[in-house]
C-alpha cells in the first residue's frame, strides 16, 4: 500500500520513536519508599487528631461490649430511632435490642465497618465489598463507622495495599476515602458541610 510522502515522512517518524526508548522524566517516581515518613506519635492518637480537626468525631472503644454500650447511648441522647445497617456483625452486635430501619433515604443515622483507616490524614477508606455498598455511607445525614485498632494504617498507600492483599482478584468495585464531614467552598468560599454526603460522621475505633 503506498502512502503520500507526507504520510511516509510522519510514520518514518513514528518507527524512528518507537525503536528508541525515551527515558522517564522522574526514574524514581515509582519507587516503593513511602513520600512520607512515619510519625514518632502513635498512628491512633495522630488518627484522632486528624480527624477531629476535620470536623469528625471520634471515641476509643475497649472492647465490642463497650462500642455498643456507647453506640446505645449516643443514640438515646441523640433520639435517633430509624438506624440503618445490613452487615451481619453490626446486626449480632446489637443482638435485637437495635433493629435495622430499611429505608436508607428516611433514615436518621447509617452503620457501617470500613476496610482501613488512615492516620496521617484521619481518612476512612470504605468500600463497595459487604454488605454496606455504596451508598449506605453518603445518603445518610448521619455516617457511623466502626474500625478496629487492627485497620489502623499510617498512609493512604499502606491502606491500598492492604486491600490489594485481603481481595486479592476481586478488588473492590469502588474505594472513597472520607474524611470527616462532606464540605465545599464552591460558593463564594464560604465552607459549608454536608453538602453532598453526611453533616455528621462518627468513628469508632475498637480495640483489637
Amino acid at each position: 500500500m503506498a502512502f503520500s510522502p507526507a504520510k511516509e515522512n510522519i510514520l518514518k517518524k513514528i518507527r524512528q520513536a518507537l525503536s528508541n526508548s525515551v527515558p522517564l522524566p522522574f526514574p524514581h517516581s515509582e519507587g516503593s519508599e513511602s513520600l512520607f515518613t512515619n510519625s514518632s506519635e502513635d498512628n491512633t492518637v495522630l488518627f484522632a487528631e486528624e480527624f477531629t480537626k476535620l470536623q469528625g468525631k471520634f471515641a476509643y472503644c475497649t472492647d465490642e461490649a463497650h462500642l455498643k454500650q456507647q453506640l446505645l447511648q449516643l443514640f438515646s441522647q441523640r433520639q435517633w430511632t430509624k438506624i440503618y445497617f445490613t452487615e451481619k456483625k453490626i446486626i449480632s452486635l446489637f443482638n435485637g435490642e437495635v433493629v435495622s430501619f430499611d429505608n436508607l433515604a428516611d433514615c436518621d443515622v447509617s452503620v457501617t465497618f470500613c476496610e482501613n483507616l488512615v492516620a496521617r490524614t484521619g481518612t476512612m477508606v470504605l468500600s463497595s465489598a459487604g454488605q454496606h455498598g455504596r451508598t449506605a455511607s453518603v445518603y445518610a445525614p448521619v455516617h457511623i463507622c466502626i474500625a478496629y485498632t487492627s485497620q489502623m494504617t499510617f498512609d493512604i498507600k499502606d491502606a491500598l495495599q492492604n486491600i490489594k492483599e485481603k481481595y486479592n482478584n476481586s478488588f473492590p468495585s469502588l474505594l472513597s476515602f472520607a474524611s470527616g464531614p462532606s464540605r465545599t467552598a464552591d460558593i463564594e468560599k464560604t465552607l459549608v458541610t454536608g453538602v453532598h454526603g453526611p453533616k455528621e460522621v462518627y468513628c469508632f475505633l475498637v480495640e483489637s
